[in-house]
């Protein structure tokens, strides 16, 4: 910081020029490419999402790229690639590199990762368009300078990536161990004789809905949390918490899934699931299982949620397709449960927690690099803006 600030006093003690990205940028759209196109390859395509959605045998772009999402939950999401790539549904930022450094750039839009996101626009699938990232006003400070911002902040990203393939590291371990618990052969083991029920023997199954945007009383209270995707995305897969919540008139019936259902997606996104631990409702991409009477107490609630990892797998394998993906809920209903005394499944439950438990650790000291790293870059990126004469403006 102190060879950032001697440069900074030295090359632009009276600020920086600020202009508008689009003239000193090229923000340019990638190319669609359909199924009859694609070969399979190892080049990664970017287009709407955070990861690459595929990946073919072409780039067309070779590296140091910038890359914002156009549409799609992401859109506005800004990634960078040091590799080749197709950019797909996205757009890529190519910099003058005689003003500007790629990689700078990228860290002074990651800071601007809000306002690229507030420029959505459209109905049901919202666009972010190269028009309008264009007219952001970009700083641009002396070449040294920008490498030396990168410098500092690259070293909080990589500490991010190295933290995140531990992640990956552990979340592929506890995987395994899971399946290795929980099969047939390892319970067998632990019990000898294995009795099995299937779902529909054991579990009431609702599905979750979504009240009327247009019934304003639903949405004006914090009655009864309203589990969504984005739950589980945001916090993990046991709850106590939602999102958003709405109001007690908008329950249909009066009937709220009890506390410690499992909500499992069984449309659209499938293959994912929670454990609930307050009483709740979710939206219409969920649905929940709640024990039946002859089943109450059979289950212990954590238990269950491991064990639906399974669940999660089976429900991949038995989909129906028509607008969009949904599963089979006669084959649903036909999955098994083990039924183990409550010591054993708390035991595995046990065993599972700490793998757990280390992955939550990790991903709490990830959150508080990422704020690290953007306390430092909003530090590092807000630069005065240098008057310019009536000589210099001409």
């Amino acid at each position: 910081m102190s060879r950032l600030a001697e440069l900074i006093a030295q090359l632009c003690p009276d600020g920086v020029a600020y202009r508008a990205l689009g003239d000193v940028a090229e923000l340019k759209r990638g190319q669609a490419v359909t199924r009859k196109e694609i070969v399979e390859g190892q080049i990664p395509v970017i287009a709407g999402g955070r990861e690459p959605a595929y990946y073919i045998d072409c780039s067309n772009r070779q590296g140091e790229t910038i890359v914002i999402a156009g549409s799609g939950a992401y859109a506005g999401f800004v990634s960078f690639w040091n590799e080749p790539i197709f950019v797909s549904d996205a757009f890529s930022v190519v910099v003058d590199r005689g003003t500007l450094q790629p990689r700078f750039v990228y860290h002074w839009l990651r800071g601007r990762q809000d306002a690229i996101h507030a420029l959505k626009s459209g109905g049901g699938v919202p666009h972010v368009y190269p028009k309008d990232v264009a007219k952001l006003r970009c700083p641009i400070p002396p070449l040294e300078v920008q490498r030396e911002i990168v410098r500092i902040l690259d070293q909080f990203t990589t500490l991010e990536a190295e933290l995140e393939a531990e992640l990956t590291i552990r979340r592929r371990q506890h995987s395994f161990y899971r399946s290795e618990l929980l099969a047939r052969e390892s319970l067998q083991k632990r019990v000898g004789v294995l009795e099995y029920k299937t779902l529909g023997d054991l579990f009431e199954t609702r599905n979750g809905y979504t009240p009327s945007k247009q019934d304003q009383t639903a949405w004006d209270h914090d009655d009864v949390p309203w589990f969504r995707m984005e739950d589980i995305r945001e916090n993990g897969g046991i709850l106590e918490s939602a999102l958003i919540s709405i109001s007690n008139s908008a329950v249909k019936a009066g009937r709220v899934f009890p506390a410690n259902s499992i909500l499992v997606a069984t449309s659209a996104t499938i293959g994912a699931h929670a454990l609930v631990t307050v009483e709740h409702l979710s939206n219409q991409r969920f649905t929940s299982l709640q024990p039946k009477e002859r089943a109450c107490g059979l289950f212990d609630p954590y238990f269950l949620y491991y064990y639906c990892f399974l669940l999660d797998e089976y429900c991949l394998n038995h989909t129906n397709v028509s607008s969009f993906a949904s599963v089979d809920m006669r084959a649903f209903r036909a999955f098994e449960f083990p039924i183990l005394p409550l010591g054993v499944q708390r035991e595995i439950a046990s065993i599972l927690d700490q793998f757990t438990g280390l992955e939550t650790e990790l991903e709490a000291e990830i959150e508080a690099r990422r704020a690290q790293c953007a306390y430092y870059r909003d530090r590092l990126l807000s630069f005065p803006e240098k008057r310019v004469s009536d000589k210099e403006a001409s």
